[in-house]
């Protein structure tokens, strides 16, 4: 499958793209993994937004941080995939899009990404490596990873 890949400002995000973004994370984060938080948190106006579309479907999408945004360095975040593309290779060409478009948006240094637990061994074949203990995050057990930066 060939995803169409659109990277955008907050700002220059249509309503009808916002309502998909908002909408593929809430029926992800909230509705699927059974967890209760404001997925809004006054980070997403200053970041890139990188969309992956199969037609008009929006099906996979991340947050582009630059660096001291959520972390000294730049951070790739909100990683989400459609339930009905899993096992497509969307998420596989998600984080590689995401990895490229980091070093394109603000050049060559440390991705420092907060991921849940259970997806380790998938961010470690990006080059991700184990940088913290295992926490809580919103009843779903995460770890800090660090892909060193060379582009």
């Amino acid at each position: 499958m060939q995803l169409q890949w659109h990277c955008k400002s907050f700002e220059t995000l249509t309503n009808i793209e916002l309502y998909a973004l908002l909408r593929l994370r809430s029926e992800v984060f909230v509705v699927e993994q059974n967890c209760v938080f404001l997925d809004m948190d006054n980070k997403d106006q200053t970041c890139y937004h990188l969309l992956g579309y199969d037609g008009e479907n929006l099906v996979s999408a991340a947050r582009l941080l630059g660096p001291n945004t959520a972390y000294q360095q730049m951070s790739i975040g909100r990683v989400v995939s459609s339930p009905a593309y899993r096992g497509t290779g969307a998420g596989k060409a998600l984080m590689q899009q995401a990895i490229i478009a980091c070093y394109q948006l603000f050049e060559n240094g440390d991705i420092k990404i907060g991921a849940q637990l259970y997806l380790k061994a998938f961010y470690e074949s990006f080059g991700f490596v184990q940088t913290s203990e295992v926490y809580d995050e919103d009843g779903i057990d995460h770890i800090e990873m660090i892909k060193k930066g060379n582009y």
